[in-house]
């Protein structure tokens, strides 16, 4: 039973009911529903099989991708404390479970509904069916190397593999393997969390570290954000205006007061995205 649970084989119909179809294999009885296609008695057919939520053995000819043999990622549906969170691998009446032994110790950096984990299946002695996480070695092998020339200061998206004290690692779209300092984030992303940063260097074995904070011009206030569309707008990149205009010629241009408009001068030169020189605010060419 065991080495049929979870894996694809080729079995034999060799009754049927209302339903089903009944394949057996090394004497072991599996259903096939009827409405995957219509069967006669003694036909051979290849599918997969696995355990429903009755308990039932169920046998399917729409193979899920991952597979004892084949992993692929999953979206997380639910979790229990007690034991772990349940991925769907495209079984209609079959939810797979991530052991709690492979997920974080600290409950709040466990996968979330909708976050995405690497996973393939294996079977323990009494034939029940987990999933299991991928290891480190298993993403390095599907990933490729980062270059620094092409990818400097680029945005990148990925999902969160591994949690570690030095930090978190996670996969791109493009199939780079990302490392996030615990100096480049907030807070500590979730295991399957789907995170966005941008590159900040590449390492000499390939790996690109990414931070997850903003950057200056993305953290900006408002009224900052409005002087600098004013600044790109003009023709020489300056505007004749500075910390020392006053309240009135403010207010008639940038209809902020004063206070305001020098606390957005001074967080832009503190970007160091303008400066000011004889009465003018100029934007800093990069």
């Amino acid at each position: 039973m065991n080495e049929l649970i979870g894996s694809v084989w080729l079995g034999m119909i060799f009754d049927e009911n209302d339903h089903s179809y009944f394949v057996q294999k090394n004497g072991i009885t599996f259903l096939l529903a009827k409405e995957e296609g219509q069967r006669e008695i003694g036909d051979m057919v290849e599918g997969f099989a696995y355990q429903n939520q009755k308990q039932q053995n169920v046998f399917t000819t729409t193979l899920p991708s991952v597979r004892k043999d084949h992993q692929e990622f999953a979206e997380v549906i639910a979790s229990r404390k007690d034991l772990g969170v349940f991925v769907d691998i495209g079984l209609k009446d079959k939810e797979i479970v991530v052991s709690l032994d492979e997920l974080p110790e600290m409950r709040n950096l466990w996968p979330k509904k909708g976050d995405q984990l690497l996973v393939s299946l294996k079977v323990d002695e009494k034939d029940r069916l987990w999933a299991t996480i991928a290891d480190d070695v298993e993403f390095l092998a599907m990933s490729h190397a980062g270059t620094a020339e092409e990818m400097h200061n680029k945005n990148v998206t990925g999902i969160v593999y591994r949690l570690k004290l030095v930090g978190t690692f996670f996969i791109t779209d493009e199939k780079h393997i990302g490392f996030i300092h615990p100096s480049e984030r907030f807070e500590e992303p979730r295991l399957g969390e789907r995170v966005t940063g941008r590159v900040i260097g590449v390492r000499p074995d390939g790996v690109i570290n990414v931070s997850l904070k903003p950057r200056s011009h993305e953290v900006i206030s408002s009224d900052a954000q409005m002087i600098l569309t004013f600044l790109e707008r003009s023709e020489e990149g300056k505007i004749n205006f500075s910390d020392k205009s006053t309240p009135e010629e403010i207010q008639t241009t940038f209809a902020i007061s004063k206070g305001q408009f020098k606390r957005a001068l001074g967080s832009l030169m503190k970007a160091r995205m303008i400066t000011q020189e004889d009465g003018w605010t100029i934007l800093v060419k990069k």
